[in-house]
């Protein structure tokens, strides 16, 4: 028997209400809220401080690679330590506290610092919470994943609406340690909420029992890695991450260059995306409980090439713009089940790790995307990156169909 199939018999845990998934959700929703809200204050960061286009860039690329880089190690700490909500409740506080640091400082490079802390505590978040509300819900882990990805998309559409009211009669240093008290106020909850019911359940003798330490984690990190579940299905969410970061940089430029939309009209057209999205994910989620997952997924980035294909063919007219928000539906909505089923084939006790590796590669194919789709725009026309996208969702699938249904084991 190998470490991969270890723990997938398990005694299910009992679950009581539903209130934890709304709670570790709001948190959710606020990791992405502050990274959100930033990308509003870059501009006049930038013009404080006389930075040039580079060096803006350099914060956000800065901030991206060492949450790559910390992704892998994050999720095999996270399998070492028991208190979950500890966790869940630092690494929001450390990403919403550089944020607050930086609106007492005026060098570029402690403002550099700031956003590589950043990086490294949003990516703390994801292999605490994702295992950790797979583990309460098994039965609904597609639906509950789903969720969770909800709350960030809420995240991303509504901080910098808020912010940007905040910015109309402060200015951005004052916004962000207002910006700050929200994040605190849910660090708390989640860690009095959170840690209440890690000592419920370790009275009832429930916790601590799996957890890895010293050889046995780095042994079971290896047995881990040879699972063909978790490399195919990663890199099947990496080249859907890819799609999904090309798509969200030349769409803008599309919509504005070629069709001549205002700054008000792209916006517009990039919440349909999102909002799509967001709607479809609880129908995706629970769906793919029913339904098993690769169904649900293969439909999915199937209907994202057709739509991708029916784009290309229809550019420059209103028709493209109807089918924007199609698109979302079908590609924004599948992030949940790609993790769900990761965890499906995980060991319970290696949860973090998993979704270490798979947010890791994720964090790759969101950097690569936009620089080849970028090159071939240069090259053949911006019309050429739609059709490099569908062949990169095309890709995706084709890791998801060769994908096992179920690990194989030796001895």
């Amino acid at each position: 028997m190998t470490a991969i199939t270890t723990g997938l018999e398990e005694e299910k845990p009992v679950q009581k209400s539903f209130n934890e998934v709304w709670v570790v959700c709001t948190g959710h929703a606020l990791t992405h809220w502050y990274p959100a809200t930033f990308y509003l204050l870059l501009p006049l960061i930038g013009n404080e401080l006389g930075l040039n286009y580079s060096q803006i860039g350099a914060i956000i690329a800065f901030q991206y690679a060492a949450g790559a880089i910390a992704n892998v190690p994050g999720g095999i700490f996270v399998d070492s330590f028991g208190r979950k909500g500890l966790l869940m409740a630092i690494s929001l506080f450390w990403i919403g506290f550089p944020y607050l640091v930086m609106g007492f400082v005026h060098s570029y490079w402690l403002i550099l610092t700031c956003a590589v802390m950043v990086g490294i505590g949003n990516n703390f978040w994801h292999p605490t919470a994702i295992p950790w509300l797979a583990d309460r819900f098994p039965e609904r882990k597609g639906l509950v994943m789903s969720f969770h990805a909800m709350g960030g998309n809420f995240g991303d559409a509504v901080a910098p609406l808020a912010v940007g009211f905040l910015l109309t009669m402060m200015s951005w240093r004052d916004v962000v340690i207002v910006n700050v008290i929200p994040g605190i106020i849910m660090s708390i909850a989640i860690l009095l909420y959170v840690g209440r019911i890690h000592t419920k359940d370790k009275k009832a003798g429930k916790t601590e029992k799996d957890l890895l330490k010293g050889k046995a984690l780095f042994s079971s990190f290896g047995a881990l890695l040879k699972s063909r579940i978790l490399v195919m299905v990663s890199l099947g969410s990496a080249f859907r991450a890819l799609t999904q970061s090309a798509l969200m940089t030349f769409l803008p430029l599309y919509l504005a260059n070629a069709m001549g939309y205002s700054v008000f009209w792209v916006g517009m057209c990039m919440f349909a995306v999102q909002a799509a999205g967001f709607l479809a994910a609880p129908i995706a989620g629970h769906l793919s409980d029913k339904m098993g997952r690769r169904q649900i997924i293969m439909s999915s980035f199937t209907m994202t090439a057709v739509v991708l294909v029916a784009m290309i063919f229809t550019g420059g007219s209103q028709i493209f713009v109807l089918l924007i928000a199609l698109l979302g539906f079908f590609l924004f909505s599948i992030r949940a089940v790609l993790q769900a089923w990761l965890l499906d084939a995980t060991p319970k006790n290696m949860g973090g790790s998993a979704i270490g590796v798979m947010f890791g590669m994720q964090a790759v194919g969101q950097a690569v995307g936009p620089y080849c789709a970028g090159l071939l725009a240069d090259r053949y026309g911006i019309m050429s990156a739609f059709y490099f996208l569908a062949g990169t969702i095309v890709i995706a699938n084709l890791f998801v169909f060769f994908t096992p249904m179920k690990e194989e084991t030796k001895g």
